[in-house]
């Protein structure tokens, strides 16, 4: 959504347990969606002419300007209504954002949500099951609060760390992306409620976010961002599918037939709907190039999907069948997740605690040690004196700002406001959500004396850090749908402050609370360092856990962390100022072309991209240590199962991520994620593992089919993409298939 719309949306109801057995429902009653199919068509068939444009366009049911009309009574504050047709028993649509929760909508609606981690630190946890009940939790907050349709399913890859959206998404590789993803929606639509999957496709940067051009290759495409949204789709089968603000290879994404008809509804034969990025819609035409519903109308210059559709319809028989599938796909979205049968209503009462706890365990379970020297972590008891220093800790932990942003009831604790003095000042806002890292270690180790500085002043910092046992600097990276960040350098003279501690404290640790990678010139001078994302609704409680050793840290990276700028296969953008920095928000293109060129790097996005170059990260993509050891064994492969046998060779209780990876093809070096499994295991105790290894992984994509190239194929269990164990040779057999 825009920022403009970020500014409110909302969220729904039903219990977990309801939505366990709707999703059994599903599965029995309507298996590969043949009855929601016949029913949309009967629906279809009695709907009278002047019917067929109501389900197509909608509006966001908000007053955006004092004299805008009101919404209609019967509208709840959020991202979008549509109307339905109650002659015919079809409910009306009401829609909220987002993927990490029930939007805030600002307060508009005067109640609160519970927030998931970002999706990076969903990503990181490489825990499909979590990741499905975190989608479970907010599809039923959804239901709660009335909403019948869920503006999440994130699934953009990082082809830039400088995205100021990458913390709403799931990473850089379409195998994990996609697979979290997929279970997500999974969960989210076992409330009969409509997910969407978005933002559809190859929307990798809010700089000029509306001009941009993502230039790339079909072949390119199908092995990366798109693999992504297929797997997503299959796993996840969502209602709908957002397109985005960006042009893909010239024609808007929310107007491209190569997108849409051909690959989405032709190819991959996705039955459900695509709606707009709110303000997305460019022209009428956007209906035969494969757009079933416009959103958000008042953000558009013209309501097309209305009166001038219906006109387009009565005297062009190619819009009116157009016309037809569009209602039929929507009605179809509908019967599939048994809106109609399952009407969602306000009021619906939350368990706020039991759904914190989800939270907390998905912020457990994503949070990455990065760094822990001589064993500093966890904390010993003998830490008689600490000092917290910097992040807001004494008051709350970071959030990411825009459509996704979501706050429990009373709003955020801190709220910073961060715009540029133009029309979306109001609504950007750096904030922080009331769980204090402060109180929750206090709490968490209560032996301790805890003194806490802000921070502004490195030398009342340096002072306090200078009597203490242990130093924990809190450092933030705020980042936002709307705008890009600059660098990936720490903002506010953070990494000055995180290097003046260190230098008078040698056990000085660092918590991480960013929206993506950021450098860290500081680092060889720390003991440890922990990447905690934007942890939501109880960030705090599992920050203190992990630093006191509560939880042994498991989580693993969905993204690399560069080592510099220089590593980036677009260092700066083409057809800027060149004055300016390439990121820097979305300044006024002032009608210049702006092209980002993903064929540079084309499939191999992050860790590939390494491999080709040979470039090593400042930490890799799937790294993450723990407090005690393991060791992967007994690699056995036919190329398309995968056995192993995973250990904990150290003296505690804690969890792996098995991690398959091709390295080589015909004896050239490549490499790609194949398969992974998160894997729970006591000291001293040996589990096996089991992967089924996804054949497009190992295939190239031309024309329109895959193909596997007969030859030697190099597989290997890593910790991480850089380590790597020994390699088993398969020789394969070659095929060719279609998607």
């Amino acid at each position: 959504m825009t920022l403009r719309t970020s500014l409110f949306l909302a969220g729904a109801c039903a219990a977990l347990a309801a939505g366990a057995s709707g999703a059994q429902d599903k599965a029995t009653l309507d298996k590969g969606g043949q009855a929601a199919s016949a029913k949309a068509e009967k629906t279809l068939q009695a709907m009278q002419t002047e019917e067929k444009t109501i389900l197509t366009h909608g509006i966001m049911p908000l007053k955006l300007t004092p004299d805008a009309p009101e919404p209609p009574a019967v509208a709840i504050p959020g991202a979008g209504y549509i109307p339905g047709i109650p002659r015919l028993g079809v409910p009306a649509l009401f829609e909220t954002d987002a993927s990490l929760g029930v939007s805030y909508v600002f307060g508009v609606r005067k109640d609160g949500a519970t927030a998931l981690p970002s999706g990076l630190a969903q990503a990181a946890t490489w825990n499909p099951a979590l990741i499905e009940e975190g989608g479970r939790m907010i599809g039923s907050e959804t239901r709660a609060k009335g909403f019948n349709v869920l503006l999440a399913g994130g699934v953009n890859l990082m082809r830039d760390p400088r995205n100021g959206r990458n913390f709403e998404y799931l990473g850089e590789d379409p195998l994990l992306a996609g697979t979290l993803a997929g279970h997500a929606i999974r969960g989210i639509q076992s409330n009969h409620i409509i997910s969407t999957i978005k933002h559809f496709a190859l929307n990798g940067q809010e700089t000029g976010r509306k001009v941009v051009d993502s230039k790339i290759s079909a072949a390119n495409a199908h092995e990366s961002d798109l693999l992504a949204f297929k797997i997503g789709i299959e796993i996840g089968d969502p209602g709908s599918v957002m397109c985005a603000y960006n042009k893909v290879n010239g024609h808007s994404a929310c107007d491209n037939d190569w997108l849409l008809n051909k690959v989405l509804k032709q190819d991959w034969g996705y039955k459900g709907f695509v709606m707009s990025d709110w303000g997305a819609v460019p022209s009428l035409g956007a209906a035969l190039n494969g757009l079933d519903q416009q959103s958000g109308e008042q953000l558009d210059k013209e309501v097309f999907f209305a009166d001038k559709l219906a006109a387009a319809a009565k005297g062009d028989p190619a819009y009116a069948k157009r016309l037809d599938d569009m209602n039929r796909r929507i009605l179809w979205a509908i019967y599939d997740n048994g809106l109609d049968a399952n009407p969602a209503k306000p009021g619906g009462a939350i368990d706020f605690k039991t759904h914190g706890d989800i939270a907390e365990q998905v912020a457990r379970q994503g949070i990455v040690l990065l760094r822990n020297e001589r064993d500093v972590l966890p904390l010993a008891a003998s830490a008689r004196r600490i000092a917290v220093i910097g992040g807001y800790a004494n008051s709350g932990v970071l959030s990411g700002a825009g459509s996704s942003q979501v706050q429990a009831e009373g709003g955020p604790a801190v709220y910073i406001p961060a715009g540029n003095g133009d029309e979306n000042s109001p609504f950007i806002a750096e904030s922080y959500h009331s769980s204090v890292p402060l109180k929750a270690l206090r709490e968490a180790a209560p032996q301790a004396e805890i003194h806490y500085r802000n921070g502004r002043y490195i030398a009342e910092a340096v002072a306090q850090a200078k009597k203490s046992d242990v130093a924990i600097v809190f450092a933030t990276q705020w980042t936002s749908e709307g705008f890009d960040v600059p660098d990936m350098s720490l903002p506010n003279g953070q990494d000055d402050l995180i290097a003046a501690v260190a230098a008078v404290n040698p056990n000085t640790i660092v918590v991480l609370e960013t929206g993506g990678p950021v450098m860290m010139p500081w680092l060889g001078s720390t003991a440890a360092v922990i990447e905690a994302w934007y942890p939501g609704a109880r960030g705090a409680e599992a920050i203190a856990a992990v630093l006191t050793g509560k939880v042994n840290p498991s989580g693993k990276l969905p993204i690399t962390f560069p080592a510099g700028k220089e590593q980036l296969p677009r260092a700066e953008v083409d057809g800027l100022d060149s004055t300016e920095p390439s990121f820097f928000g979305m300044p006024d293109m002032k009608g210049q072309p702006l092209v980002a060129d993903y064929d540079i790097e084309g499939a191999n996005v992050g860790y590939r991209w390494n491999a080709v170059k040979g470039q090593k990260a400042l930490f890799p993509f799937g790294y993450g240590l723990s407090y005690t050891r393991f060791a992967a064994s007994g690699l056995k492969t036919d190329g398309t199962r995968a056995s192993a046998r995973m250990t904990n060779t150290g003296k505690r209780e804690g969890a792996t991520v098995a991690q398959l990876y091709l390295v080589s093809r015909g004896g050239k070096p490549v490499q790609r994620l194949l398969g992974f499994q998160r894997v729970e295991l006591t000291a001293g105790q040996s589990k096996p593992v089991a992967m089924t290894i996804d054949q497009r992984l190992l295939a190239d994509w031309q024309d329109g089919n895959w193909t596997v190239v007969p030859g030697d194929y190099g597989f290997a269990l890593g910790e991480d993409a850089e380590h790597l164990g020994p390699v088993m040779t398969v020789r394969l057999k070659g095929k060719t298939w279609q998607d």
